[in-house]
Parts: C-alpha cells; structure tokens; sequence
C-alpha cells in the first residue's frame, strides 16, 4: 500500500514544487492581456506582476524577452545587470547566466516584473523545474515499452493520459486513455478500473509536468495500490517510439485547424488506386528503405503513417523514420479502413510524389516572395523597417530600409506612420518579430515581419535562406 509519505511527497510536488512554487495569490493585472497560460493555472493562481507561460524567444541585442501566454505574447525588457535568472536546476544568475543557460522554446517559465510608463522590465525570470517523483513510483520508457508490446490484456496495466482532450488530439501512447487531470474527478469513477490493486500508469507531457504526477496523487487517495507515473512522458516516448492518432482526431485537430502535417500512404499503388487521404505521399513499405533515406524534412516535423488495415506495415515505416532521426512519427489507428468507416473524405488520383513540410506562418509573418517585391521596388503604401543595432545597419541593410532600432521604437512612434504596411527584418528573425509585437502592443493593425535567416553586403543585396 502507498505511503503517506509518498503521497505527501506527490502532492507537495505538484503544489510546491522547489522554485517554481505559487506565492500568495494576489490579483492578476488589469491590462487587459491574460497573465497565466490555461496549462500554468491548473496549479497556479494568476498574481500581480508576474506571468506565467512558455518561452518564446530572447533577444539579447533589443534586451526583450518574449512570452507567449496560450495564444497571446507579452514583451519584456531586461538589464543583464539586474535580471535574476533561476533555472530548472534551481542555479541562479544574471543575463550572462541566461546566455549560457538558455530556457527551452515552449518551456514553462515565470517572469516577475515592473512597469514603468507602460515598460515592462523583468526583474526575475523563473524556469520550471522538474516535478518530484518517489522512486517507488517512477516509471521509465524501457517499462512502458514493454507493457504496449503486451497489450492491455496480457500486460494487465490501465496506461492513463493526464493531458487535456486537445494535447491527446495531437498524438498519443499506444493503447493509452485520456484522462485529463482537469476532469478526473468528473471521469475517474467512469474510466478508472474496479480492482484497486490493478496497475495504474498515468503520463503528462514530460518531466515538468505536474499534470500525471496530480493524477496519481488523486487516484492513490481513491484507495488505488499500484499506481505508476510515466514522469518522462510523451516527448521522451517519442523519442524512440510512434505515437498513435485516430481518423477523428486527425479530421477534427489537424485538418479542420489546417495545422501541416506530412501524410505518408505506405500501401502499394493498387490498394491507393481505391482511394487514399488527401496530400498523402506515396511512400510503398517495400520502397521505404529507400525513400526514408530521401526524406528532406525538418526533423521536427510532424509525419503520421497509414496502411489499410492499421497493422504492422505503418509500425515497421515509422520505425525507420524514428531511426532516421525523426522525433513526431505518428500511425493512424486502424488504418485506411478506419477512415473510410468514419465516412471522411477520399481522394482519388495519383498520390502526391514527394514528401514536403511547410509549417504554419507563425502570426504576422510575411510571405517571402511579398517581401522581395517590396525590397526590389518599394510602393508609397509600405514602409520596411531595420530594427538592428546601429553597428549593424552599418555593415548592410537594404536601401530601402528605415533604421529604427527595436529599443527606440516607443520612443520614435511618431515616425511609423499607421496608414501603411510596416514590415520589420533583421538576421534571424528574432528581433524583427519582437519589433512587431511591441508595434502590435501600440495599436498598429497593418504589421508583418520577415521570419527568415538574412545576410547582407554594404551594397544593399542580401540573400534571405528559410529553415
């Protein structure tokens, strides 16, 4: 039977978890803009200056760092000096220390701050640590593999996703059930099994998630014995092993939002001459040794398999692909069969021949081909803007280009004018988007900027390269 010290020590982890732990609550500011990512307020309470979300980017040049709080993004300046940066490991340090100890994209971080005039400056930047977990409860890959190879019935385990519905959407374990932490007490009693001594996995998404850790915490309060936590969770899982998504979710979350995601069709061309799903790639199991070796994609890129009947000829492609370095391999569950049961669309003609990966414009990005034109021959309605450094414009910037740069852009508004498309640029991207959330914070509508790799001569020409 569960501990009382082990319980205490989930819990704890899940409330008070080292540095990341919530203060006092005390109101959420009134600007307007959430302070709290949904996902940060499952344990969190909204607090005076201070936001919880995911690191977007940084900008040592501008000073800026941005955070994306669910869909909205907040920009905060930052003194190097004075920062204080704690991460995940509870070390401390300055804006140096954040150089060379930079958060993940997409990590969860706390930034505490103050205002000045309508500026921002973080004074504290937080990254979440990783949860605690009892040894005695911990579960590795290596176990979880082993169970899935099983099944359910001969591995005699209840594998449990403590994700929300739209996480669980995007990919899941094998075999796994949603449970959302939100919602389990509404769906335990339904969803959880009868015998309290049977073993219970439940997973989240990765080591500093609280959300399966939670789970297991209220289902050891229920009187469950043998409860597990899957702490490295779905991203390290896919690290070695395909995730598994339904014709519904792949319908209702992918295509419906008209969120990329490359469709490989491992049947042979007689099956496929009955139909496949539309923008699917002809990728014949038989020719995959072949064709995973020509894969030309972002590694990061989703990628989801299908054959007829969801056995093993998609597991074997999505294998290779795994092997090949590829970290978002999905199967169809049941298949083209299981498409076609669920009367959704088929496509007829010759599937596409090869695999292309074009990931959604981040907002306010620019088409590539717009942006040539306007760097070529500038029209009176469009003005583009070099939000660099002075050094930098310097050694090459576009003729056309205004300087401003991304630290004096409140302070110089009056020349941006509002009745003209203002388009920002720079070496990576970065800074040129950072300029654009801050125009965006101003009132601008009508912003754009480049999200590409540019490189510059003293002559004005430039070559721009798109990862």
């Amino acid at each position: 039977m569960i501990s009382k010290t082990l319980l205490f020590t989930v819990i704890v982890s899940i409330y008070a978890a080292a540095v990341f732990a919530a203060e006092p609550a005390t109101p959420a500011a009134t600007s307007g803009k959430p302070t709290i990512a949904k996902q940060c307020a499952l344990c969190h309470k909204a607090e005076q200056g201070a936001v919880r979300g995911s690191f977007d980017l940084v900008t040592f040049k501008a000073k800026t760092i941005q955070v994306k709080i669910d869909d909205a993004v907040e920009l905060f300046k930052f003194d190097e000096d004075e920062i204080k940066v704690v991460n995940g490991a509870g070390k401390t340090g300055d804006g140096e220390f954040l150089k060379d100890n930079l958060v993940k994209k997409g990590h969860e971080i706390k930034i505490e701050y103050t205002e000045n005039n309508g500026v921002k400056t973080a004074v504290k930047l937080i990254e979440k640590p990783p949860v605690q977990v009892s040894d005695e409860m911990l579960y590795n890959t290596a176990d979880v593999e082993k169970l899935v190879a099983q099944g359910p019935e001969k591995g005699k385990y209840f594998l449990f996703d403590s994700r929300p519905l739209i996480r669980f959407q995007q990919g899941y374990i094998p075999t796994a059930v949603n449970l959302p932490f939100p919602a389990f007490d509404k769906m335990a009693e339904k969803l959880l099994p009868k015998d309290k001594s049977s073993l219970i996995i439940f997973y989240c998404q990765g080591v500093t998630c609280n959300l399966s850790p939670g789970s297991a915490a209220k289902a050891s309060k229920l009187g469950y014995t043998n409860v597990k936590v899957y702490k490295a969770g779905f991203p390290s899982w896919q690290e070695k092993n395909h995730g598994l998504l339904t014709p519904q979710f792949l319908k209702e979350a992918w295509m419906d939002k008209d969120i990329p995601i490359v469709l490989l069709d491992v049947r042979d061309k007689k099956a496929s001459a009955n139909g496949f799903i539309k923008g699917a790639v002809a990728f014949p199991v038989k020719e995959s040794a072949t064709l995973v070796k020509k894969l030309d994609i972002k590694k990061n890129a989703p990628i989801l398999i299908y054959n007829q009947d969801g056995g093993k000829d998609a597991a074997v492609v999505a294998a290779a692909i795994i092997k090949a370095g590829y970290k978002n391999v999905l199967v169809l569950s049941g298949g083209f069969d299981a498409w076609q049961a669920a009367k959704f669309d088929v496509a007829s003609g010759k599937l596409t021949a090869k695999a292309v990966y074009v990931p959604k414009p981040r907002p306010g990005e620019i088409n590539l081909d717009e942006f040539k034109k306007y760097a070529a021959e500038l029209p009176a309605n469009v003005m583009i803007i070099d939000p660099r450094t002075t050094a930098e414009v310097s050694a090459g910037t576009l003729k056309n280009a205004k300087s401003i740069p991304a630290e004096e852009i409140k302070n110089r508004q009056a020349e941006i004018p509002k009745d003209k498309l203002i388009v920002f640029y720079c070496n990576t991207g970065a800074i040129a988007e950072v300029s654009y959330n801050t125009l965006k914070e101003l009132g601008y509508t009508n912003v754009k900027f480049v999200n590409a790799k540019l490189t510059f001569e003293k002559n004005g020409k430039y070559t721009i390269t798109k990862e």
